[in-house]
């Protein structure tokens, strides 16, 4: 913990877009990123860790090695690295930031850089069949947007996101700058789009010279009886349901299938996909606290829920599936956001759907936005509301009133992490 916030240090902004600084640090540890192969790239909105982890089970499955950087980490920052099989140990990334501090010897450099940084070094000395990177913030300019090659490029959900780091803040903008450097010479595939930002889309990778397989047009999906039919050119396959929670989650690992399946070098089986869907573990993603501290804080018909959802897109999504639950039983929310999420419309979504709501300070956060404001804008979509000043009294507060409600803690995956750490 000292060592990352030293590192914290190194740069006065959090983000500060440019390839300058990674590029200068990669150069001084020997371009590790250039000894690494069979690399996809995830950018997009929403949706980016489960297909991530819906990869990783299906590589790993297949008896493929696989090395994982995600961004951000929820509950510990181990977990943003893994190296064939595991995450990284405390040791092991204790030594690996320090080698990496010496190198760069305190020139300026943001966190993420340089620990995106750590990661190129780290797997390029842990040979794996596969390499799966999540992007940072937009991909243009992400520490990520480093590499000469890879052998897909996977565009999730896009919508509208951190505004503050754009000019205009509009979706064009976005589908730009997560889009207009994707890899030429490779494969990229396309999940489930809004229909006007699948044309954005299709507009800002017209002139990249990779295979492009889009959702509806080479692959699907259905819902079935027993779980979900996954379709494309090379005919149907039956799926059990997968343990992760709500029809999103569907899309995301059919976009995984489509992926796996479509890189030629990797022998993925029917079998493999069977067996690997039941596996996929997306923590912090509509995820049910069946046991642990936080249970003794609520009756045992209390449902607990977790997600880490925190734009508009993830909003719609998470409340089809509220939508879902038991109509008897009313839905108390406990939120907690940062300071540049679209407070209102993530909101309103829920106005309709939820009793009402309990707005929280995110635990050690700094750029979160106060309770207060929270509950002044579910008031305003008339919405009933109230701030409590920990989890645990939010908790309390709600079972005292309703021993069978369902409470869903939502609003930033910080603070997901932070719920996950209490129990």
């Amino acid at each position: 913990k000292k060592i990352l916030k030293r590192l914290l240090l190194l740069h006065p902004k959090s983000v500060d877009l440019s390839l300058d600084r990674i590029k200068r640090l990669l150069q001084n540890l020997n371009n590790p990123e250039k000894k690494i192969t069979n690399v996809i790239q995830v950018v997009g909105t929403n949706g980016k860790h489960s297909v991530c982890s819906s990869l990783r089970e299906i590589f790993e499955t297949a008896d493929y090695t696989v090395n994982l950087n995600i961004s951000p980490s929820l509950r510990k920052f181990n977990e943003r690295y893994y190296f064939l099989g595991k995450n990284i140990s405390d040791d092991k990334l204790c030594d690996l930031l320090v080698e990496v501090e010496k190198i760069n010897k305190g020139q300026s450099i943001t966190f993420h850089e340089f620990i995106c940084a750590c990661f190129f070094l780290e797997a390029s000395r842990n040979k794996s069949d596969v390499n799966i990177l999540e992007s940072g913030l937009f991909f243009r300019l992400d520490a990520s947007n480093v590499l000469e090659e890879n052998i897909a490029s996977v565009i999730m959900p896009i919508d509208m996101d951190h505004k503050d780091f754009l000019k205009k803040g509009t979706i064009d903008e976005i589908v730009y700058e997560k889009c207009s450097h994707l890899l030429n010479g490779s494969k990229i595939i396309v999940s489930e789009q809004d229909g006007n930002v699948l044309k954005k889309i299709k507009k800002n990778i017209a002139n990249n010279s990779s295979k492009k397989i889009y959702f509806n047009k080479h692959y699907n999906y259905k819902k079935s009886i027993n779980g979900f039919v996954y379709k494309d050119n090379g005919g149907s396959i039956e799926l059990p349901s997968p343990n992760l929670l709500g029809n999103f989650q569907l899309s995301n690992i059919a976009t995984a299938i489509s992926t796996a399946r479509n890189l030629d070098q990797f022998n993925i089986t029917e079998l493999h996909l069977k067996r690997a869907v039941t596996k996929i573990k997306s923590e912090g993603r509509l995820q049910n606290i069946t046991k642990g501290k936080l249970r003794k804080y609520v009756s045992k018909n209390n449902q607990i829920l977790i997600d880490g959802a925190h734009n508009p897109l993830a909003a719609t999504a998470v409340k089809k599936y509220l939508e879902t639950l038991n109509k008897n039983k009313k839905i108390f929310m406990v939120l907690g956001m940062m300071a540049n999420k679209e407070h209102k419309k993530f909101i309103e979504i829920f106005k309709g759907t939820v009793h009402s709501i309990i707005a929280l300070d995110i635990p050690n956060q700094t750029n979160f936005i106060e309770k207060g404001k929270l509950s002044k804008i579910a008031l305003s979509y008339g919405i009933q509301s109230k701030t409590e000043n920990s989890i645990e009294l939010a908790l309390m507060n709600i079972t005292k009133e309703n021993s069978d409600a369902i409470i869903f803690c939502t609003g930033s995956l910080y603070f997901a992490g932070e719920i996950l750490n209490l129990n």
